[in-house]
This record gives structure tokens, C-alpha cells and sequence, in this order.
């Protein structure tokens, strides 16, 4: 099998799409989704979603499973989902809320919400055993904007260092205190990189998105972060609309204070391994990508808007989520078909145009990650 860093080189410049073997070869897929795990911050959704004390949600990356929660004090945490005991899983429900402790449903061992053992029945028997020997083993978590990430390596880079660009750069959008109204799940027959790269042009925007096409010319606006782990731009909405929806009007009240300039502008942006962040004047629109296989991806969309728009008489939340659910759909299909296509044996890396500079620069990010992997 050829190795990551054997390709590197050739592809460093981003002029040729990749060769096949990285969207088609099961082996690669297995070995690149455990580097990732390894040592990437995943996105897995937003604090709101245990905005109590004792709130909780499983999440599942890989083999593993994370219990994500906000103790009893409101300090976010992350735990793997086992035992200390002998190793069984704590929880099986989705998401829910603990009490004040957290059980394990085979012998009882108990902790509290912020991982310290408080009861392990009989073990007071044992010589030697100390509860403070036996937290539930934590897992790196970090809050960006109101995002959640976790990062399964031992060791990690800090977040703010991995993503110093992103730091303070969308205050002005109030994305901590937005709220989510909608979310949709999505199963693609693609590789997970075919969808990252589509997501980062629009050149094929004219073709395989009417909708959106009418809204907002594809060759306007200009990339604002062209190297790295995080990509994209911003865009503009035609004259006279106002947002990115099936009727070009606003859905809901503005973001925040937003300039003349904020105003006029949709930006999107890729940040690795697995968010896509769609930011309009009235709403945010986030993907979380998650490969299941080589040729499936299950893509998990959520809508947020400002929390004073809920209960407006003029708030329309549909007019955008039913917008980039059929943007979406469309993507989905182009990038199976893209996905079918390079499965071919006729199909070899092609020249990638002036237009498709950011995906062009997302397989730099994406060999660069890989380069001490072997």
C-alpha cells in the first residue's frame, strides 16, 4: 500500500486532485480515521446541549465512547464511557441527566460528575485501595464559541494553539448565546474528504445549485484563511436579498451588531477533521462530519438563530433549513456521483482550476497531518 508521506511531496502544491487510493482503499480509511482519533480535535456539538448541571450526552468516536456532561458545579467534562471496575460501559442512554453521582450498572461502582470514585462496594476489603486511585479516565475537552471538541490523545495539542487563527474571529456573530431550532441527519455514499472539498468551491455552484446560484454570484468574495487546519471565506448575497433563503429574505433578527459589510456576506469555513461552519446574517447552519466507511459519511446538520428571534410573529426558520436541505441533498449527490466516479479504473488525479484554491489547500492540510503517521 503506498504510504502518506511517499505522496506528499507530489501533491504539496495542490495542483492535482488526490490519487484514488485515498477516497477508495478501505486499509487507508481504517488507518487514517485511527490517526485521527489519535490526535485531532473532533467538533461533537454545542454546550447548550448540557446546559444544566448533571446534563449529559454519549458520543461515539471509533470504538470508543465519550461521556460528554457539565458536572455539578457547570464545569464541562469529558470521560470515557467504561468502568474502573472492570471495564463495562456506564451508560447507554443517548443523552439524559444524571443526579449527583454516576452508577455503573454492574456492580455499583459510583463516581462523581466530575469523575472522582466515591463508592466501590466491598473494595474497603482490599489492602492497599485508595478511591483516589480510580477516577473515571478523562478525556481532553475544550469550548470554542460555544462548539464542543474532544481530542482522544494522551497528550494533546491545546486547542488555541492548533487553531490560533480562529481565535476572536467571529465575536462579532454571538455564536456562544445562539440557539439550535433544527436539526437534520444525513447518510452520503461518499468518502468524507470529497464532501469537505466540495463544501470549499463554489465553481460547481452554477451547475448543481439553481437555488443558491440565484442568491449569490459564485465568483464573489475572497478567502480569508488559505492555509492550515482551518479554511474558507466569505461571499456575497446579491442585491436585493437579504440571506441565503428560499425566499432571499431574512429569517430572523441579525446575529449581532453586524456591519454594512457582515450584512451583505455569508462565510463558510472548513475546520479539521470534521466541521463545516456556514455563517449568515440571521443564522448559522453547521455540519459535523462523520465517516462510518470508506464510501459512508453520516453528516449531522443543526440551524442556530438568535435566542430573541424564537417567538417573533416575522421568525421563519424554515425558509433557511428547507433552503440548504435542498443545497444539501444536491451536494450529497454530486459528491456520491464524485465518489463513483473515482472508483473507476479510468479515473487519475486532474488539474484543479484558480477557483478551487481551498480545496486545494485542504489536501495540503489533510497529507501534512499524515506526514509522521507512518
Amino acid at each position: 500500500m503506498t504510504s502518506f508521506v511517499s505522496t506528499v511531496e507530489s501533491f504539496r502544491q495542490g495542483a492535482f486532485t488526490l490519487p484514488a487510493h485515498y477516497y477508495t482503499s478501505a486499509d487507508l480509511f481504517t488507518r487514517e480515521q485511527e490517526y485521527l482519533l489519535d490526535t485531532q480535535w473532533w467538533c461533537v456539538g454545542r454546550s447548550e446541549r448540557i446546559g444544566e448541571p448533571g446534563a449529559y450526552f454519549l458520543q461515539k468516536l471509533g470504538i470508543e465512547s465519550v461521556i460528554v456532561l457539565r458536572d455539578r458545579k457547570g464545569t464541562l467534562r469529558a470521560f470515557y464511557n467504561v468502568c474502573r471496575h472492570r471495564g463495562t460501559r456506564i451508560c447507554s442512554t443517548p443523552e439524559g441527566r444524571f443526579g449527583e453521582t454516576i452508577q455503573c450498572p454492574y456492580h455499583a461502582w459510583t463516581y462523581a460528575t466530575d469523575g472522582r470514585l466515591i463508592g466501590a462496594p466491598h473494595m474497603q476489603e482490599v489492602e492497599g485501595f485508595d478511591k483516589a486511585d480510580f477516577p473515571l479516565k478523562p478525556v481532553a475537552l475544550h469550548e470554542w464559541e460555544g462548539f464542543l471538541f474532544i481530542n482522544l490523545g494522551r497528550d494533546p495539542r491545546p486547542f488555541g494553539e492548533v487553531f490560533a487563527p480562529l481565535l476572536g474571529r467571529f465575536a462579532r456573530f454571538n455564536l456562544p448565546a445562539l440557539r439550535t431550532d433544527r436539526r437534520i441527519e444525513y447518510e452520503v455514499r461518499s468518502n468524507w474528504k470529497l464532501i469537505f472539498q466540495n463544501y470549499s468551491e463554489c465553481l460547481h455552484c452554477p451547475v448543481i445549485h439553481p437555488e443558491l446560484s440565484s442568491l449569490m454570484p459564485y465568483t464573489s468574495g475572497a478567502n480569508d484563511l488559505v492555509d492550515g487546519l482551518a479554511l474558507g471565506g466569505y461571499m456575497l448575497i446579491s442585491e436585493p436579498n437579504r440571506s441565503m433563503t428560499m425566499t432571499g429574505r431574512a429569517c430572523g433578527l441579525p446575529l449581532g451588531e453586524l456591519s454594512p459589510d457582515d450584512m451583505r456576506r455569508a462565510y463558510y469555513y472548513t475546520i479539521f477533521p470534521n466541521l463545516m461552519l456556514s455563517i449568515h446574517p440571521d443564522y448559522v447552519v453547521y455540519y459535523m462530519l462523520w465517516p462510518e466507511a470508506v464510501g459512508r459519511t453520516r453528516v449531522v446538520c443543526d440551524w442556530m438563530f438568535h435566542p430573541s428571534s424564537f417567538g417573533r410573529p416575522d421568525f421563519n426558520p424554515d425558509d433557511a433549513i428547507e433552503f440548504w436541505n435542498v443545497t444539501n441533498r444536491q451536494d450529497w449527490h454530486i459528491t456520491e456521483q464524485s465518489f463513483a466516479g473515482i472508483s473507476s479504473r479510468a479515473y487519475e488525479p486532474g488539474p484543479y482550476s484558480p477557483r478551487e484554491s481551498v480545496p486545494a489547500a485542504w489536501d495540503r492540510a489533510f497529507l501534512e497531518v499524515f506526514e509522521h503517521s507512518d
